[in-house]
């Protein structure tokens, strides 16, 4: 029985951003989305013949590059060269290649990525949670795969510049926040102990609070371009804020640290004091 409902989940998955897709009016988005959900497909059968998770990131911020630049060369604009199209390309490029990495470094380091130790044994729980992630690079990218491939291409207005400072806003957050855990990480004596310094005495995730801002700026740069049913695809912030909070993020990871840490007068205070997702100033 949990073995048809994780199929039924990868197909409603499946199903609902192709749904998006099509209410987009663009058979550019529709080959996009599909194409993710391809690579997650082809990914699961290694990855689940040699139990193993360590590329299962690394794959979701391939899949990024390869829809974002095959609906770059693909989309044709009667006025030609767009410069806010190559723009957005270049900074989901450089979050993809950035966050791509630094995930793949932390599993190896690691050994293994602990929410997988059950989840890789279930070969359709492992399957849902690869189509998942197609289901987060459709999502997420959607809006500015569509803006990208309208007639007119993303626009240069005050709202894109806007969109532009918050996104480099966001990105800044979460690298720097990566960059604070892992060098608190390195000292032996920080090992088996939260972090409660730099950006992480603000709020207990950081990283998450920057990468719900850069998608939220990635939705504003792309709005002017979009119409009609075409605004669906603006879920994208609201996505990615409920999947980092409610499922795989903030979540099993306050659940986790409770478990280690719940005993502690210290954590108890931190947790008390220090906001979930919204930095205090």
């Amino acid at each position: 029985m949990k073995s048809i409902l994780n199929i039924i989940f990868a197909g409603v998955a499946f199903l609902l951003c192709l749904l998006i897709a099509i209410y987009t009016n663009s058979s550019i988005v529709l080959n996009a989305v599909l194409l993710a959900f391809f690579i997650q497909w082809v990914a699961f059968v290694p990855a689940y013949l040699f139990q193993t998770e360590k590329f299962y990131d690394l794959t979701g911020s391939l899949t990024y590059l390869t829809i974002i630049w095959f609906v770059y060369t693909t989309s044709n604009h009667i006025g030609g060269f767009n410069i806010a199209n190559l723009i957005i390309v270049m900074l989901i490029t450089i979050w993809a290649i950035r966050l791509g990495t630094f995930l793949f470094r932390r599993v190896h380091k690691d050994g293994e990525d602990k929410r997988f130790r059950t989840i890789k044994t279930s070969a359709s729980q492992f399957f849902m949670t690869w189509t998942f992630q197609g289901m987060w690079v459709s999502i997420c990218s959607m809006c500015a795969i569509t803006a990208i491939s309208s007639d007119t291409g993303l626009i240069l207005n005050p709202l894109f510049y806007i969109s532009l400072f918050l996104f480099l806003v966001g990105f800044s957050i979460e690298v720097i926040a990566d960059y604070q855990k892992t060098v608190f990480r390195s000292v032996d004596g920080n090992r088996d102990n939260f972090i409660s310094t730099g950006l992480w005495s603000k709020s207990q995730h950081p990283n998450y609070f920057g990468e719900i801002l850069l998608w939220s700026a990635v939705a504003l740069m792309s709005f002017s371009s979009l119409s009609g049913t075409q605004y669906l695809t603006l879920i994208s912030p609201i996505f990615t804020y409920v999947l980092l909070v409610y499922i795989s993020g903030v979540r099993m990871l306050d659940d986790m640290g409770n478990k280690k840490w719940g005993h502690l007068e210290e954590y108890k205070k931190y947790k008390e004091s220090t906001p979930v997702l919204f930095p205090k100033l």
